[in-house]
């Protein structure tokens, strides 16, 4: 990979990893409602769960989606049903100070299986792949998801910072409780895409 494609490759992942999405949005709500250091194995698991994702697309993980078509089908609809779990989930998260102990952020495992339901995730790793990595050698896969895992730290600690930030104006319950609800509504937006796809 030349030096050219790197710049483009980095360019392409911190826009693709800092605009809004699934993962931001729910990292902002887990800022809000945990704080950062609660929220940090949900992050790791978001970095190092795409690059991973990224990597095995590479690999050939992909050519089971072409000779299977159905199974695109089958994974928008665990999509969509995740997403609206998730942001049910995410509604209904506890704003009593008390209760909140017993509601937990995601952990490592969960924020990196929810890649591979993604839609976000799935556009920008077969995006990569097919315009980033040309050769398809595992030097250049293994670089892209390096460069993916490297990128992606500062936009998910920046999200969770954006939410961790809001905790004194959200320190009223019913602005939490919005706040929870508007996060929710966000996530189920973004399924609108995969709806029309």
């Amino acid at each position: 990979m030349d030096y050219h494609l790197i710049g483009a490759l980095i360019t392409f992942a911190f826009v693709s990893t800092i605009t809004p999405g699934p993962n931001n949005i729910m990292l902002a709500s887990s800022g809000a409602n945990f704080g950062f250091s609660r929220t940090i194995p949900h992050m790791l698991g978001i970095g190092l769960g795409f690059s991973f994702m990224v990597f095995l697309v590479g690999v050939g993980l992909i050519q089971i989606f072409d000779l299977y078509p159905m199974s695109y089908s089958i994974l928008k609809t665990v999509s969509i049903t995740y997403l609206v779990y998730l942001a049910y989930k995410i509604a209904t998260t506890s704003v009593d100070k008390d209760n909140q102990q017993q509601t937990q952020p995601l952990s490592f495992l969960q924020a990196a299986s929810f890649q591979w339901v993604n839609p976000k995730a799935w556009t920008m790793a077969l995006t990569a792949m097919s315009a980033y990595t040309p050769s398809h050698s595992v030097q250049s896969i293994l670089l892209c998801a390096v460069i993916f895992a490297l990128v992606n730290l500062p936009s998910v600690s920046f999200w969770t910072l954006v939410g961790r930030q809001s905790r004194q104006v959200l320190s009223n319950p019913a602005r939490l409780r919005l706040f929870n609800i508007i996060m929710a509504g966000l996530l189920i937006a973004s399924i609108y895409p995969l709806l029309f796809d």
